[in-house]
């Protein structure tokens, strides 16, 4: 494995870790769950967007059935948060800080192995996005919610700037090994940045008015 190869796998795994701690914590917030229900949701948090991609991709069996380490990082995750007390509103912030960092993370993550497959520019961004919210949706619709990604603050745009800035380096200059990790580098930045900025000034994508029903006096 080069070093370009192990930072990206890095990369993975921090942000395995990282979504595994906020979907447990996002569902001890939501409902009260037992230790199996916690790391249920962590794990699908972790590595649901993975498999999607995986799937999509032809890349069976998904890299987490590959790889045990993934399993492991997020039973971590998730195992630390089901036991780790903490007050409300640190609780809060705690998971929205976590969720720009996996978010961050995979949208880079998985737009590089979308590349790596040989896909086109722009569905290898949408891989990228999907990467990255995939887990959350999932998890949402198994707690009952409307997911994230379709009502919070700016939250797939992040991943959508962070996933072409790896993408679109590499389809004018065709960058690998460190080049390109450099450049996962600054769109995980940049799109850690602007989801921080929106969950802070609570910036939101424009909101579809609702049309009243023309029976509705």
């Amino acid at each position: 494995m080069t070093t370009a190869e192990l930072i990206v796998r890095l990369f993975d795994y921090l942000g395995t870790f990282a979504f595994a701690l906020n979907g447990a914590m996002a569902a001890t917030r939501v409902v009260r769950l037992d230790i199996v229900g916690v790391v249920t949701l962590g794990i699908i948090t972790a590595t649901g967007g993975g498999v999607v991609r995986d799937v999509l991709l032809g890349d069976t069996p998904p890299a987490m059935f590959g790889d045990w380490i993934y399993l492991a990082v997020a039973l971590v995750g998730a195992l630390i948060a089901f036991f780790v007390a903490r007050p409300h509103h640190i609780l809060n912030s705690t998971v929205q800080v976590l969720d720009a960092v996996g978010l961050s993370l995979f949208c880079v993550v998985g737009a590089q192995k979308a590349l790596a497959f040989g896909v086109e520019p722009i569905p290898a961004v949408l891989l990228g996005v999907i990467t990255a919210v995939g887990g959350g949706t999932i998890r949402d619709m198994m707690l009952g919610r409307v997911p994230t990604v379709l009502t919070s603050e700016l939250y797939a745009i992040p991943a959508l700037v962070g996933a072409t800035l790896v993408v679109v380096p590499f389809a004018i200059w065709h960058l690998d090994g460190l080049l390109g990790v450099s450049t996962q580098l600054v769109g995980a930045i940049v799109c850690f940045l602007i989801r921080t900025l929106a969950i802070h000034f609570k910036l939101s994508a424009p909101i579809a008015r609702a049309t009243p029903d023309k029976h509705d006096h």
